[in-house]
Parts: structure tokens; sequence; C-alpha cells
């Protein structure tokens, strides 16, 4: 009887076409962002080309807007600056971000904000990679669809179990205080994971439901998770009326014993991704957790640009910043929302928050109507677009592969400037038309 023959050992990495494989080393998957950047890039995308549209982009137009800020073009570095800063950032800029949530969301309340609650990293990822660090043996819940790196992030730390909840476009991805109760108590989840407002839908957990779910955390001591890098892309018009910025700080009562954990930083809200500024504001028990997780995952970020991040964080600038925002991004978010409507993607959702525009395709003709077909034909008009089957979180591939809920979705952003939107726009007719 033929054998297969026995796996060699000690003769080094073992060939794949052009490339070795390694046995210590996994396969990492890249998140659908970077996947989609990537097969653009082998068609020749550049960012600075003119005749490329990225509407994958997970990022902001980051030029200057009317009425905004002057842009920061110039760095300090001053005697000290070649040094590493704390793990936990700059203490003043610590007490910055603190006094920024308790002057515009936090007055006439008892409890307020210190610099112990707050633990400065560099960039977004690295906050959740230092919170997810922090967590013991629990049940975490997360939502689907939701951000595309929170797959590998929560496959990656074994401690705690990741548990799924569905959302429905049928109910406009709404979730209450009673259905969070719910989850809670069913399913034993000690957490909860939620982008808010939500990538890639737009939904918004705002005003009294965001109350809610604020007291449901603290009665059932269920830590709540936020991530807020969107909070002041708000369209929804009663949170634009009360100020333009959603956060779940605003109903935490008792700022050191509200189980409520809220990831922040300079990347999206103030335009500035390249800083890679971020920030995790908790009970100081659980910034402890998250600055020794720090002081392992990643060492802490970089000391002149936190230095320079105090002065956006004025009350003043940053809300001068949020109105400019709010001013031109609602005219692209017309021109994409209406441009996609025209076109005949269905919009379960308009969005209430974020710079991107969940659409489902299921409507064009048949060669182009799931969210990869689409991707690939856009590709090859030189746009790029996300496919909503990576926003259906499945850490360890545990659910099998089973096609995606979200297979006739794509998740389109706004954050390019709006003559890229309008090329993207007609780029798309151009493929509708070509479709069979």
């Amino acid at each position: 009887m033929a054998t297969s023959p026995r796996p060699k050992t000690g003769t080094g990495p073992q060939p794949v076409g052009d490339n070795p494989t390694f046995a210590a080393f996994r396969e990492v998957p890249r998140t659908g962002v970077i996947y989609c950047t990537t097969e653009a890039q082998r068609r020749g995308y550049s960012p600075s080309s003119d005749q490329w549209a990225n509407l994958g982009q997970g990022m902001p137009d980051a030029d200057e807007l009317p009425g905004a800020p002057p842009r920061i073009t110039e760095l300090p570095v001053l005697a000290g600056d070649q040094e590493y800063a704390p793990v936990a950032g700059l203490w003043e800029l610590r007490e910055a971000i603190a006094g920024f949530y308790n002057d515009l969301f936090r007055r006439g309340m008892g409890s307020k904000y210190s610099a112990e609650n707050v633990a400065v990293s560099g960039g977004g990822r690295s906050a959740l990679t230092r919170v997810a660090a922090s967590l013991g043996h629990i049940n975490l819940g997360h939502f689907l669809p939701d951000y595309t790196a929170y797959e590998e992030l929560l496959d990656v730390f074994r401690l705690f179990s990741p548990i799924p909840i569905l959302l429905e476009g049928e109910r406009g991805y709404a979730f209450s205080g009673a259905d969070l109760r719910r989850e809670i108590l069913g399913r034993g989840l000690s957490a909860i994971l939620a982008s808010n407002p939500a990538n890639p839908t737009g939904k918004v957990i705002g005003g009294r439901d965001l109350a809610e779910w604020v007291a449901v955390g603290r009665e059932l001591d269920c830590a709540l998770i936020f991530d807020e890098f969107y909070s002041h892309y708000i369209w929804r018009p009663d949170l634009v009326a009360q100020g333009m910025i959603e956060t779940a700080a605003r109903y935490v009562e008792d700022v050191d014993r509200d189980p409520v954990v809220i990831l922040d930083g300079l990347t999206k809200n103030w335009r500035y991704p390249g800083w890679r500024v971020t920030w995790t504001v908790a009970p100081k028990k659980i910034i402890e957790g998250v600055v020794s997780a720090g002081s392992f995952l990643d060492g802490g970020g970089s000391r002149p640009l936190q230095r320079k991040a105090i002065e956006l964080l004025a009350p003043t600038a940053a809300m001068a910043e949020t109105r400019a925002i709010h001013n031109e991004f609602t005219k692209k978010r017309s021109k994409l929302l209406n441009g996609l409507r025209d076109l005949g993607f269905t919009i379960d959702l308009p969005p209430e928050g974020t710079f991107y525009i969940w659409a489902s395709a299921q409507h064009l003709p048949e060669s182009i109507s799931d969210g990869m077909s689409f991707f690939r034909a856009a590709l090859e008009r030189n746009v790029i677009t996300v496919p909503g089957e990576f926003f259906d979180v499945n850490p360890g591939k545990r659910r099998g592969g089973r096609p995606s809920r979200f297979r006739r979705h794509l998740r389109f952003s706004f954050g390019p400037p709006l003559a890229r939107l309008e090329f993207a726009l007609e780029r798309f007719r151009e493929v509708i038309a070509s479709a069979s």
C-alpha cells in the first residue's frame, strides 16, 4: 500500500511557488480594507493618482476645511523628545483629554474624569489591542456587521470567548437597552464591544437609547467598550441639535464605577490619521490594566506628537473642527447617498453617523449583484470599494464556510474629496451600463 512521504525536517523553508513557508509562522489574514487596497495596487493604484477614487478608505479627507482650525504642518522637537514617552501617555495630554470630556459632556455632574482615567496609545488598533489584552475569561459580545479588524483581534486573544450578536437591516440595525439586557443575561456576557457610530452601517446608539445602554451595563456589571472613533460624524438631527458629538461619557454617573470604556483619538474626529494619537477613557482600575498591557504590547506612543496634540483638545478648537466636518461632510454624504440610490443600490439605513454608506447591490444586473462581483468590476474602472462580507466578523472562522449574510452589501466611503466621489459615481454608471 502506498504511503505519503514523511515531511523532511531540518531542510529549511519549504517553497510554495515563489513564496517559502516557515513552520513557526501562521498565515496572517489581511483586514478587508487592506485586501481591497492591495488588489487595487496590483492594477496600478496610487493614493496620489487622480485616475483613481478610493471609496474603500477608512480615513477622512485631511486637507483644510472652511471654518476649521488651520492644519498643523510643523512639529517642534524639544529637549527630551528623543526619550520614550510614558506607556500611559504624557500626563499633560491625559489631563487635556479628561478636560475635553468634562468640559463638553459632564458639566454640572459631580463625578469628573481625571488624567488617571486616560491612557494614550499609538493608534486605534493599539488602543483596542490593549483593552482586549486586559480582558479575563469571559464571554464578549460583538455585533454583526461591524469593523473588519475586530475579526483577527477577537481571535488572537484566547482568554475571552467572542459571542456574535446579529443586527437586522429590516430593523434599521436598531438595538435597544432591552435588547442589550436580554443578550447579556441570556448569553452570560461580561463585556460588549461596539463601534458607535457603527462601522459600516452608520447606525448611532444615541440619546435615550445610549443612556439606557449605560444604565444596563451599570446594573448588570457588563463592561461596555465603545469604539467612538466616528463620534464627531453625526447626521441624526436630534443628536446634531444637542451638540454634533455623541459619546457615552454624557451618560456615565460615576467615572470610576460605571463599566464604560471609551476609545477615540485624532485619527478620524480631528482628521489627523497619520499622527497615530489615540486614547482610552475608563475607570482608573481598568486603565491600570490597559497601561500594563501596553507595557508589553506596544511600549507607548510618540512624545512630540502627544505634546502637540494637547492644543487640538481645547474645546473651542475641537468644536470648530467638528462644525467644519459637519458642514462639508453633509454635502458629501448627500452626493454619495443620492448617487447610489439613483444607480439602483438599496440603502437599509441612511447613515446616522460615520462617513460610510452601507448599500446592497441585490437589484443591480445579475453579474454585479453581490459585493465581491461589484468590487471587482469597479476595480477595473479604477474605483475601490469594500465588499460587505468582510464585515461579517467571524473570529477563527468558527461559523464555517457558509455564505455571508452581507454578501450583497458593500461599504462606500465619503471620506475622499467631493470631486473623487463624483468621479466614482460616473465610473459606477459605466460598470452598471456594461453589466449583463
